[in-house]
């Protein structure tokens, strides 16, 4: 059963509480730590400072509206050392039983499809986890410029802006999930814990550059190519249009990411149901 191989992972990460603080909360608490200091720097100075965390002196002191802060949140929730950790948390978690060779004692107690579904399950809630902890250091971060800068508080939010927040969060979300089935691909046909990590950052690295370069050779970057070829690009594009961009189609995006997300978790089912799991 899938709820129960969810609720063994489950607890399984859990008792793993250092990969799990490492995953959700280095970002936060770094964010917060560097607000802090950056604040406190731009309140000392004042001028350029200030205007680097959007305050100008010259002005009276507006309001500041929480609803910024979450868009901040989700808008960042998937930033580049979040996926990087994520990686290294799906790493250990979907080649963990390759090391230590426990598939075999617990694949008889269950199906295959269900215990490799636990386990992204188990990532897509680690990955939410993350995304919160972010969204509440952002919002630390605001209450702290309020309080440097003796300014007030406020949230104004029309349903326009929850909708735009809901939008950016899930595919902030999307992007992590999706980075970190690489690794389960990976992981699946090398058996191998380094390659896991390895093959998604070298992937991810290539496609950062080839998102650089092949703009200057030619390729649009909303065509059709650029969008299936980098689901960076894609994922850039769709937050881009949720925030009001106009005029750019969002089918080759959509598409992108959806089959860099869904190719790889299909491919490795197949594989895994077709291992012979017996020395592993």
């Amino acid at each position: 059963m899938l709820i129960d191989a969810f609720k063994s992972e489950t607890y399984r990460l859990s008792r793993n509480w250092v990969q799990v603080a490492v995953a959700t909360l280095i970002v936060p608490i770094l964010f917060v730590a560097g607000g802090a200091f950056v604040l406190l720097q731009a309140k000392a100075k004042g001028g350029p400072m200030a205007a680097m965390v959007g305050i100008n002196p010259a002005l009276p002191a507006a309001p500041l509206n929480l609803m910024d802060a979450l868009m901040m949140g989700a808008d960042k929730g998937a930033n580049g050392v979040t996926l990087i950790l994520m990686l290294i948390a799906a790493a250990t978690l979907y080649v963990g039983d390759y090391r230590w060779e426990t598939w075999r004692l617990i694949s008889a107690r269950n199906s295959r499809t269900s215990l490799l579904l636990g386990k992204v399950a188990v990532m897509k809630g680690l990955a939410l986890a993350g995304m919160l902890a972010f969204l509440a250091a952002a919002i630390i971060f605001n209450l702290m410029k309020a309080g440097i800068f003796d300014r007030s508080l406020t949230f104004s939010a029309e349903a326009s802006d929850m909708g735009q927040f809901a939008l950016v969060w899930l595919l902030s979300w999307l992007r992590i999930v999706q980075f970190t089935l690489i690794a389960l691909l990976t992981g699946v046909f090398t058996r191998s814990l380094l390659a896991a990590l390895f093959v998604p950052w070298a992937l991810g690295f290539a496609q950062t550059l080839m998102g650089q370069i092949l703009p200057a050779l030619g390729w649009e970057p909303t065509s059709w190519k650029m969008q299936l070829l980098l689901p960076g690009v894609a994922y850039d594009t769709l937050k881009a249009v949720v925030q009001g961009t106009s005029g750019i189609d969002i089918w080759p995006a959509l598409t992108g990411l959806v089959l860099w997300t869904l190719v790889p978790l299909i491919v490795a089912l197949v594989w895994f149901n077709r291992q012979d799991l017996s020395k592993e």
